[in-house]
């Protein structure tokens, strides 16, 4: 018989994700975060003795769910072109659930690069596979010859900067407009499927 789930972890879990979602991890604080639990502050810590440790927990969770969903995209027999769209619409929609992510990131490389590696390993996304399938695809004449290495880091950037320079993003290009700025990130996955597809896909020529 399985374990009890404990309701109120799940309740704190929750009320940290809409925190961190809308103030950010610098700018989360514990008392918020119990506040929109419904808990005191001593039961928090409890459960979860730092900020960090809280963070830590919830970004695992989602690693949990969105690393398997991206390795079944990569190891399956989809053409790449197919296999590179469905993977910016993951990645795009796990960005826009959880805009919060690429911070966190950035700051845990800069810390500590050794945990978030092993999260990629322990759930199975080989990057050497990714790198290699690309290059099939370039030997057949699929797609455009390039560095795989460079087309995944390209893939990767588009996607992140616009949530990682999120306050940049609203000041500059939508003086805070926070109704543009969410139409912006919702166009976002089509915006760069095309950008990506029209940049690497070689055209039949026509015969004249």
């Amino acid at each position: 018989m399985e374990p009890k789930k404990d309701s109120t972890e799940d309740k704190i879990l929750e009320a940290a994700t809409n925190v961190f979602v809308t103030k950010g991890m610098e700018g989360a604080r514990m008392q918020e975060i119990a506040d929109e639990a419904g808990i005191n502050k001593a039961l928090l810590h409890y459960y979860f003795r730092s900020k960090e440790r809280l963070f830590e927990a919830i970004f695992a969770e989602i690693i949990k769910f969105a690393f398997p969903k991206i390795t079944r995209i990569v190891t399956s027999d989809e053409p790449i072109v197919s296999k590179i769209e469905q993977v910016i619409d993951a990645y795009i929609d796990l960005l826009i659930k959880h805009p919060f992510i690429p911070a966190f990131v950035i700051k845990e490389i800069n810390r500590d690069p050794s945990g978030l590696f092993k999260l990629v390993v322990k759930f199975g996304l080989n990057p050497q596979a990714i790198f290699d399938q690309i290059q099939l695809a370039m030997d057949r004449g699929e797609i455009v010859q390039m560095q795989p290495r460079h087309l995944v880091a390209n893939i990767i950037s588009m996607c992140i900067f616009p949530f990682a320079a999120r306050p940049i993003i609203s000041f500059v290009l939508f003086k805070d407009d926070q109704q543009a700025l969410d139409a912006f990130y919702a166009e976002r996955a089509e915006v760069i499927k095309q950008f990506v597809i029209n940049a690497i896909v070689i055209k039949n020529k026509e015969k004249v």
